[in-house]
């Protein structure tokens, strides 16, 4: 079974693969200084409840958009799975060209979210992921990353008002019958959700206009349920979008094999 994690800025997503459905997946929040040993504690308890064993993974792969988080998941993979993980980078064969100026800033999460997309509902298509940021990727007839837009978050956006403006609340997200709030909350409230609604329906436009033929529309992240209830932009939701891909990038790429000081601990036990 494959262990596929994807660590972002805000929650860190831990799931298990059989090669035919997924098995388990489970999030926690993101914690840089988190220990190899905290992670599996916290996992081996999952994994017993779905009634899986350690032993049975034979193969992992990360995605990380947090540096600082690689190194305790790499140990964990390491010291309670006994396997290498594969970590998602520019470097890899993703079976597409990543079409932009410096490929190694490309956030793994985006090449990923374009491979799993592609492969579910082919080209072009403009894939919107409402995480802590909001990106907008552009992917073509044939699977290549073309680039795209990066957004502030929905949460950051109300952190950031809240945090500003001495009067005004933190608020929860909330679609608004009305756009014009008649107090501070419902106000706020209308801000949020509309105003991002219309970027999404502004981005995209112009997005489609700039490459010049229809594309499709794919949301995924936490939001993007509550997000496109408010507009016809948005055509298909997959909220594990980035996990598929992870799966994905493991098909296509030979597993790595654990160090030879690991390797000789393992032929000692």
């Amino acid at each position: 079974m494959l262990l596929v994690i994807d660590a972002g800025n805000t929650n860190i997503v831990f799931a298990v693969h059989d090669g035919m459905q997924w098995r388990g997946i489970w999030r926690t929040r993101t914690a840089a200084d988190r220990t190899s040993d905290e992670y599996a504690v916290w996992l081996l308890a999952l994994l017993s409840h779905a009634g899986l064993k350690p032993a049975a993974i034979s193969a992992a792969v990360i995605g990380t958009v947090v540096p600082a988080a690689l190194y305790h998941l790499r140990r964990c993979c390491r010291e309670w799975f006994n396997v290498e993980p594969l970590v998602a980078r520019s470097t890899l064969d993703w079976g597409f060209e990543i079409r932009v100026d410096r490929p190694p800033e490309v956030g793994a999460d985006r090449l990923l979210n374009a491979l799993a997309s592609h492969r579910r509902f082919g080209g072009p298509l403009i894939v919107v992921d409402f995480g802590t940021a909001t990106t907008f990727d552009v992917i073509d007839k044939t699977g290549d990353y073309l680039g795209g837009v990066i957004c502030p978050g929905i949460n950051l956006s109300i952190e950031a008002l809240h945090q500003a403006a001495a009067q005004l609340p933190r608020i929860g997200i909330a679609r608004p019958q009305a756009v014009i709030g008649r107090s501070t909350v419902p106000a706020m409230q209308s801000g949020i959700y509309w105003g991002y609604v219309g970027m999404i329906e502004g981005l995209v436009t112009r997005i489609k206009a700039e490459f010049g033929a229809p594309m499709k529309v794919i949301a995924t992240g936490g939001l993007a349920p509550l997000f496109s209830e408010g507009t016809l932009m948005i055509e298909h939701i997959e909220p594990d979008l980035t996990l598929e891909g992870l799966r994905l990038l493991a098909e296509r790429n030979p597993a790595p094999k654990l160090p030879r000081e690991r390797s000789r601990m393992l032929d000692q036990e």
